[in-house]
């Protein structure tokens, strides 16, 4: 963790209480995740109970505690894309990526997790890498996308 950006973010916030959100939000972008050592700054360095700053960064699907691939997958299993196949894309790609949903592969290059909508309902069933999305896809298609991301 670059401790030098951490004391960026929060003096971009000056201890305001009611940024927490938005702190949290900016140590995600800027570190992939919320390293355990950033958790305790900001509730040292904002005056914030540290089970208060736990509660928000474990209950907000956004956040996560443990680092996130190169390449974050986000499969859309909400309602259209549950319906158009999306539990089988997800099952193929943890075939192809031999993990989980919610964990990351080995090298660090991929990790997968479900959402509940990406707001493309008619593109349906939706994966997205990263800030890309990838839609009316089949099992047979999943390779391809993976290759584009692949080393």
């Amino acid at each position: 963790m670059n401790e030098e950006r951490l004391t960026e973010i929060l003096g971009k916030y000056e201890a305001d209480q009611s940024a927490i959100i938005a702190v949290l939000q900016d140590i995600q972008a800027e570190f992939g995740y919320l390293p355990k050592d950033a958790i305790l700054t900001v509730s040292k360095e904002m005056n914030i109970p540290l089970s208060r700053v736990l509660s928000l960064a474990t209950f907000f699907n956004a956040f996560s505690m443990e680092p996130k691939g190169r390449h974050p997958i986000n499969v859309c299993v909400g309602t259209a894309c549950h319906v158009r196949g999306a539990q089988l894309i997800l099952e193929k790609l943890e075939r192809e990526l031999s993990i989980s949903s919610g964990d990351t592969t080995q090298d660090g290059d991929f990790s997968l997790d479900e959402v509940r909508c990406v707001g493309c309902c008619g593109l349906a069933p939706v994966i997205m890498v990263g800030d890309e999305f990838h839609g009316k896809l089949t099992q047979t298609k999943i390779p391809g996308v993976l290759k584009k991301y692949q080393k």
